[in-house]
């Protein structure tokens, strides 16, 4: 389809033409979009572009001043807010700092799928392929930026979360009205000055999140038998609808699996027979445990972590050797924990250098016999050693670098 501006230069006719070019031209965004009915808002608080996760409010006068490849994009840009479930994912967070976290998580995923963004549109290169829940820390608490758009999902500086109590019933403004609401029609413009709508409520929000991840799926589904979601949506799609373990339950995974992988090969009893086969009955397994303390890391970060190996350690037997390590280890260093003992962070290392990755690993090629794993806390911002060691190697990584080889377990 031609995406040339609409001959009718009305705003309706703009935002129903850029919606339907979406439709054909980007499935998977089209599919959300139309999800959202056209809502005319009063400009005295809508002064862009706003959602609650049910409509698509906008400001006349802005829409106007829009070009029509720039149409298209605040389109899918309110409809991937959605999609993505932002409203039910911000819990503790400020408001502010996670709104603008969710507008830089989405619109490069926006560019890179071929759209212009609009003139206030939030991108940068750093935070390309991150989450909001990433981007967030990253984000100054006193920071001069704003949202492209109103997100109207909740008050201001108000928590949500598991622990949440909802007001009222929730349930009924909650359903799926797009299934008919999302046409070409008329029926999509309210009347003009449509009022702010309120907060959503606990119950709202749950069963929004439930049928907008049933929208994401869909809409994914469509745009894949089409031949049209392109690799960074896809990504997304894929971090959002697998099943997603804390990094805590991962790190319990791994360790316990080490465990269970170091064989004992002890002789039987007699009802078992003479052979003498591998059983699991080791009395410890042997873990490295390194921290960067290149100056990335809070001691606060790096007391979390260790309370998360001490509270598995114990049940899996693991006897511990601690290092620090920035550009070299530690001089006080390496530090040694049986299974009943706690591990405790040192009370003084040398910090604050350079990274390097390989004083570690050729520590361990000195050792009588390689751990059964090492675990290294870090941002993965480093010289790493060229050669993968034989033993299992699991990066615990706060920040987006990747690790060459390896398994990555993000932090964030």
């Amino acid at each position: 389809m031609n995406s040339n501006a609409p001959k009718n230069d009305s705003v309706e006719d703009k935002l129903v033409a850029a919606r339907t070019w979406l439709i054909i031209d980007k499935p998977f965004l089209g599919a959300l979009v139309l999800r959202l009915p056209l809502v005319e808002a009063n400009p005295k608080w809508c002064q862009t572009t706003a959602t609650d996760a049910r409509s698509f409010y906008y400001n006349r006068a802005y829409i106007e001043a829009l070009s029509f490849e720039q149409t298209k994009f605040i389109l899918a840009h309110e409809a991937l807010h959605c999609a993505l479930s932002h409203f039910a994912r911000r819990e503790h967070r400020d408001k502010r700092r996670w709104d603008l976290a969710c507008d830089l998580a989405i619109n490069p995923l926006l560019v890179a799928d071929g759209l212009k963004p609009a003139p206030d549109a939030l991108i940068l290169d750093a935070y390309k392929d991150m989450t909001a829940e990433e981007i967030y820390p990253c984000i100054q608490e006193n920071t001069d930026e704003k949202p492209m758009g109103q997100h109207l999902y909740d008050q201001d500086d108000r928590p949500h979360g598991p622990g949440e109590q909802g007001g009222g019933e929730g349930g009924g403004q909650g359903e799926d009205q797009s299934e008919g609401g999302g046409s070409h029609g008329e029926s999509d413009f309210h009347a003009y000055g449509a009022p702010q709508p309120p907060p959503l409520s606990a119950l709202e929000r749950d069963s929004l999140h439930k049928q907008w991840q049933q929208r994401l799926a869909s809409a994914a589904q469509q745009a894949i038998q089409a031949g049209k979601l392109g690799g960074s949506m896809a990504r997304i799609v894929d971090h959002l609808l697998q099943p997603r373990l804390p990094w805590r339950m991962l790190l319990a995974h791994y360790m316990t699996r080490a465990a269970r992988d170091d064989y004992s090969f002890a002789h039987p009893s007699r009802r078992e027979g003479t052979a003498i086969l591998p059983g699991l009955h080791s009395q410890h397994i042997d873990l490295v445990v390194v921290l960067d303390t290149s100056g990335s890391i809070s001691d606060g970060e790096m007391q979390e972590f260790v309370s998360e190996v001490n509270a598995i350690k114990g049940q899996v037997g693991a006897r511990i050797t601690l290092h620090a390590c920035d550009e070299r280890l530690a001089q006080d260093g390496p530090w040694t924990f049986e299974p009943w003992e706690e591990i405790e962070l040192p009370p003084h290392w040398h910090g604050g250098g350079g990274t390097k990755f390989t004083p570690v690993f050729e520590w361990t090629e000195h050792q009588d016999r390689p751990p059964n794993l090492l675990l290294y806390f870090t941002d993965a911002k480093g010289e790493f050693p060229q050669r993968e060691p034989s033993y299992p190697v699991l990066w615990l990584v706060k920040g987006k670098e990747k690790v060459p080889w390896g398994q990555r377990i993000q932090l964030n």
